[in-house]
């Protein structure tokens, strides 16, 4: 059934809100008012012209038409940006079923809602990144009232604002004077601003923010719309640009080819970075990251944690990466994934339910029974998990233009010249490589540059096999360790259970004890699966490997500046832990974001506690 804010559709077509009791967009139609109000308003496509980023700031997403508009200018222009960002706060989200109803009116807006729909999902409060046509359009939509919103939001620039929301009448607070100075505050000298409302309040409370607006020709029936530009007659007062922050792309090196180097190399690259990813082995993940196969799958908790938070967020930027670049079903697949828990644990945040945006749920008696499990087994069920074979994902980003490797290429120091450049050396001292930037992702390996880091290496042993067995679970399970199975392989079906986790060891030697060890993991997670594993290990039927993971001391990514009192140049995506899959496309984009001053893919409190200045 469909789940959303209910939508009400009159009988000549046009949407209504009985929370608000108005209508999402004017007689006229949805298009036309957001071509002539909204970008016309703000003098698009034509101000965007030859600019290197856009930023578009709305508030009320609706039924997304403003953006789907938006996105359509973008691609039709030769001249467009290219990376457009489309920032938009909504407190009730509609259906997926009514954002395909309101495109459906205009044919040439179909394909693009298609695409907005197929990630239209899991909209809890809080941030979502959805991105499109390669990762150059993204839509940060920020699910809550609009005032939590605007403080959450690191400060960026915007260069265009709509306005766009019910009636002052019906829906005051998002018209109040407290929410423009929000949207102000991130707004730059120079942007535009547009809106269909001409309310005396409204235009009092613009120029008391600073902008010059001005009525401009409406759509019937109204006689006017607005248009202003932020141009104060008094000095903006804001903190200067952070260090990091570049005017323009220009050239990087990444030490590391595993998830995190990968995923970063492949983030600058899309925002025009010629990018050199250098790694010490013969080939690319070739470290912890060379897992046979992983498991992406979110962490719950009943207060609905950080770690929860951003396991969502991750997932849905790595499953994006997925589907844009990997084939389903080989290199990997939805499986969805079981989580077993000990009774009285299974407890979920309150306000979560089975049809609600919330994505994990109590599993049901047949989602128990056709993994092979007893019917009263504790267990919540994951939709939004998948298994990935990681070394096709990191090849993939390794793939995407601008990016250089080069391995069997160890790097034994680092440092900045006087020319601001960073310099990478040998072991005798040769210059491997000089960048304006440099970013450090060599997991465990990259305490070696910067031994302040808390950084811990955990080692990790799976087993792993190939046998076709009815008797393996269909899809993965979790829990204190977990098992895939079913995984399409040259020879044959593979499976893989683990992992041990062992703190402050670097030994990659395979070890018996942990052989065993995970087979009794296996054995709490599924009986049936233990008794064929243990079978294939009596024959001599499997294989084991171990890897080292690279953890920080509060277990939590580092994404920041390599000194955090000199924020500029160097800077490290390290420590992703056991959850590397979850992590990577967040940090590399987080990282991106920062250095160009974008609008974050988390609100700001979240983005902190990754960030390395959190260790001052």
């Amino acid at each position: 059934m469909p789940t959303g804010e209910p939508v009400e559709w009159r009988a000549d077509g046009v949407p209504h809100s009985a929370r608000f009791q108005d209508i999402y967009h004017s007689e006229t139609g949805a298009l036309l008012q957001a071509r002539h109000v909204f970008l016309g308003g703000c003098g698009l496509p034509q101000a965007w012209f030859g600019q290197p980023q856009w930023r578009i700031l709305e508030t009320g997403f609706g039924l997304g038409l403003n953006f789907l508009t938006s996105w359509q200018a973008w691609r039709a222009d030769p001249a467009r940006p290219g990376l457009l960002h489309f920032v938009s706060i909504e407190a009730f989200p509609v259906s997926r079923e009514d954002l395909l109803h309101a495109a459906g009116a205009y044919p040439e807006l179909a394909a693009l809602a298609q695409e907005l729909a197929g990630q239209w999902h899991g909209l809890l409060p809080g941030f979502h990144r959805l991105a499109f046509d390669e990762g150059r359009v993204l839509l940060t939509l920020c699910i809550g009232d609009v005032r939590p919103m605007l403080r959450t939001q690191r400060l960026f620039e915007a260069d265009s604002i709509f306005l766009d929301g019910f009636s002052p009448e019906r829906n005051p607070d998002l018209w109040s004077l407290d929410t423009l100075k929000g949207v102000t505050r991130l707004a730059r000298r120079g942007a535009r601003l547009s809106t269909w409302s001409v309310a005396r309040a409204l235009r009092d409370g613009l120029a008391q923010c600073g902008w010059q607006a001005q009525l401009l020709p409406g759509l019937p029936p109204k006689r006017d719309c607005l248009g202003a530009l932020y141009e104060p007659p008094w000095r903006v007062r804001r903190p200067p640009a952070p260090p990091e922050q570049v005017a323009q792309a220009g050239t990087c090196m990444v030490i590391g080819a595993g998830l995190a180097g990968a995923a970063v190399a492949a983030s600058l690259a899309r925002r025009g970075w010629q990018v050199t990813v250098l790694d010490a082995a013969l080939h690319p993940a070739a470290g912890a990251s060379a897992l046979p196969v992983g498991l992406l799958a979110p962490h719950v908790s009943p207060d609905d944690a950080q770690l929860s938070r951003l396991t969502r967020a991750g997932i849905r930027a790595t499953w994006q990466q997925l589907v844009q670049l990997l084939e389903e079903d080989k290199d990997w697949a939805a499986s969805g994934a079981l989580e077993r828990r000990d009774a009285g644990t299974a407890r979920l945040p309150s306000g979560w339910s089975a049809q609600g945006p919330n994505e994990s749920w109590h599993a049901s008696a047949e989602q128990l029974r056709v993994a092979g499990l007893d019917e009263d087994a504790t267990a919540l069920w994951h939709p939004r998990a998948a298994w990935v074979r990681p070394r096709r994902l990191i090849g993939a980003w390794l793939a995407q233009p601008g990016i250089r490797l080069l391995t069997d290429c160890r790097v034994a120091g680092i440092e900045q010249l006087p020319n601001r450049q960073w310099q990478a050396v040998d072991a005798q001292g040769r210059t491997l490589l000089q960048a304006d930037r440099l970013v450090l992702a060599a997991g465990f390996d990259s305490r070696d540059f910067a031994p302040a880091l808390p950084l811990q290496a955990v080692r990790g042993q799976v087993l792993f096999g190939h046998v076709a067995s009815s008797g393996l679970p269909p899809h993965p399970i979790n829990g204190d360790g977990h098992l895939i199975a079913g995984v399409p392989d040259d020879q044959g079906p593979l499976w893989l259970a683990g992992a041990t986790y062992d703190r402050d060891s670097r030994d990659t030697g395979l070890r018996e004890a942990d052989t065993q060890a995970n087979l009794e993991r296996v054995a709490q997670l599924h009986a049936t699966a233990a008794e064929i594993l243990s079978a294939e290990q009596a024959r001599g039927a499997t294989q084991a490997w171990a890897g080292v993971r690279c953890a920080s001391g509060d277990r939590r990514p580092l994404v920041g500046p390599l000194d955090p009192l000199q924020p500029q140049g160097a800077w490290v995506c390290t420590a992703l832990g056991s959850r590397g899959l979850s992590f990577a496309a967040l940090c590399a984009e987080l990282l991106a974001a920062h250095w160009h001053g974008e609008p974050l893919p988390l609100p700001a409190p979240l983005a902190r506690a990754l960030d390395t200045r959190r260790l001052l």
